[in-house]
């Protein structure tokens, strides 16, 4: 069962313009049940998924630029007053996990540099040498691989540093600890592949409330599914002005 098993607006929730109140997936609040280890937000970008996300890794005391309650680094402030908002019910409250967003993962990494220059042991947590000595890819891959064990994970577009081959083993990865009970995922992402997890709960952003949907529902899917099955048909839509050769 899931550590974090709902999120819910507090009475008073604002419903003005101020942002990130304005968002139109939580005009009529926010009302989310967590049944499933693994849950994904989907959304075009500004549809609020990372904002809440966000909140939620401040509701955990993780750094919202990236990382846990022991990731003590400065930040471009960016987080909204979302989380003071809402009522989280856990069971049991858990404080073990990472937050990581793909955006700041440079910021994250020079950290994790910092640190190791006056103790270099702490590059075992990450794979036995500096991120930025490794792949965008490798580095991601390194972090879940040394990093993940028992906790709640919240990971940000994580697809941004992927290749397909990549996102599979990170589904084995994932998987070797959902199956024991021990990790619980909240996932931001616009990966088919990703989103692929089987008995995942999806939420959708793009609605004026946060709605469930089925894989086969999500846009990421239809589109990537269509357009591998005839990309021609798109690019005759695309570049309608393209001569034919």
């Amino acid at each position: 069962m899931p550590f974090l098993t709902s999120i819910r607006s507090l009475d008073n929730f604002p419903k003005d313009n101020r942002y990130p109140f304005n968002i139109p997936a939580f005009s009529e609040g926010i009302n989310l049940q967590f049944s499933s280890n693994v849950t994904f937000f989907v959304g075009e970008n500004g549809s609020g998924k990372s904002t809440l996300l966000e909140a939620i890794a401040g509701n955990c005391g993780f750094n919202v630029s990236g990382g846990n309650r022991n990731h003590h680094y400065q930040h471009p402030k960016t987080e909204s007053n979302l989380g003071s908002a809402l009522r989280f019910a856990w069971f049991p409250r858990v404080t073990d996990g990472f937050f990581m967003r793909a955006e700041s993962f440079f910021n994250f990494a020079s950290y994790v540099d910092e640190i190791a220059e006056e103790d270099a042991g702490i590059y075992g947590a990450y794979g036995g040498k500096s991120l930025h000595g490794q792949s965008h890819g490798e580095a991601f891959l390194a972090l879940f691989e040394n990093k993940f064990n028992k906790g709640i994970y919240l990971l940000d577009e994580l697809e941004a540093a992927l290749s397909p081959k990549r996102q599979l083993a990170f589904l084995v990865l994932m998987h070797e600890l959902e199956k024991k009970g021990a990790a619980q995922f909240i996932i931001a992402t616009h990966s088919p592949i990703i989103l692929s997890y089987p008995g995942a709960v999806i939420y959708s952003f793009d609605q004026a409330r946060i709605t469930r949907v089925a894989y086969e529902e999500t846009e990421h899917y239809q589109i990537t599914r269509d357009f591998l099955m005839d990309p021609n048909l798109y690019h005759k839509f695309l570049f309608p002005d393209s001569s034919e050769e």
